[in-house]
């Protein structure tokens, strides 16, 4: 099973996605990596984001797939704003055709929260503006985001460790059904 962690940068996915991952028998996934790979051999090619490269859309669910058989995992966990839906469409139709399902969970917070922790982080402070600027596009598709999730989690209040749990609880718990 492949848990994809959505939302907003600031929410939260890279600190739960961690957490979640530590799982036995589960296992993190970067995405973005296939597109450092694609961007050192498409030097030529000039795009904004990796999401905009359709080998990105195709390699990602094909490398996902290929990496979950061969370490057995369990589970294995992407960290990944989408917030395009034709993007998460081809994604998911990747998926699809390589019958891998996909629980897809949305990390969700108060607007104010999000800029607070944006305005914070000390780790990834020279991101900043880029992720204050990408909040208004986040606003726009936030309905659209949750109304496509397995899950949403509301992080305003919660800890780290808590989103983790409601995550892995969800998880498992479509899993066994």
């Amino acid at each position: 099973m492949i848990v994809w962690i959505n939302g907003t940068f600031g929410v939260g996915k890279t600190t739960t996605g961690t957490i979640v991952a530590r799982t036995p028998g589960w296992r993190m996934f970067d995405p973005e990596h296939v597109g450092y790979m694609l961007a050192t051999n498409l030097k030529d090619v000039d795009f904004d984001d990796f999401q905009e490269l359709p080998p990105w859309r195709t390699l990602v669910p094909a490398v996902m797939d290929e990496v979950y058989h061969y370490t057995k995992c369990s589970a294995l966990v992407a960290v990944q704003t989408v917030l395009a839906q034709e993007v998460w469409n081809e994604l998911k139709a990747g998926f699809a055709s390589l019958d891998q399902p996909v629980f897809h969970v949305v990390l969700d917070c108060e607007t104010a929260e999000i800029r607070r922790r944006i305005e914070a982080d000390q780790v990834e402070s020279q991101a900043k503006e880029w992720r204050l600027g990408h909040l208004e596009v986040f606003e726009r598709e936030r309905d659209r985001l949750v109304g496509s999730a397995d899950l949403v989690v509301n992080t305003t209040n919660l800890t780290p460790n808590a989103t983790a749990s409601t995550v892995i609880d969800a998880v498992r718990d479509r899993h066994r059904s």
